[in-house]
């Protein structure tokens, strides 16, 4: 645990958002075609803005600025939980509480990373 991590990829929050993504990207294939524009758009931005929230975090060195993205990711997290419970409701998607459940890991994993960031003293990681 004491090795340097060097790339955002390292992340696990970050390869659990990724696989979000991608899993919102498959969900969202079986959406009516009127719904590509709304629905679908809004959750793939969502869903994408994740990740990218995690990598600016990475790179960013002050503690404030990093707790600033990351919570810029859980905002977006939620923003997916919710438009994913309205593609259940409208019965879109069927296993929409299998759906949730990464959802609410990368949650966890996400306040963690923004407890880590504002309990340490220093600038790094």
């Amino acid at each position: 645990m004491n090795e340097k991590l060097t790339d955002f990829r390292q992340l696990n929050v970050w390869q659990k958002a990724h696989a979000l993504v991608l899993s919102c990207y498959e969900i969202t294939k079986r959406f009516p075609k009127d719904e590509r524009t709304d629905l679908t758009s809004r959750l793939r931005n969502a869903a994408v803005n994740i990740p990218v929230r995690i990598a600016d975090g990475f790179l960013l060195r002050s503690p404030r600025e990093k707790k600033a993205a990351y919570s810029a990711a859980q905002m977006a997290l939620e923003e997916v939980k919710y438009l994913l419970i309205l593609a259940g409701d409208l019965e879109y998607i069927r296993e929409t509480m299998e759906i949730l459940e990464p959802v609410e890991e990368v949650g966890r994993m996400l306040a963690g990373l923004v407890r880590s960031v504002r309990e340490s003293k220093t600038d790094r990681g």
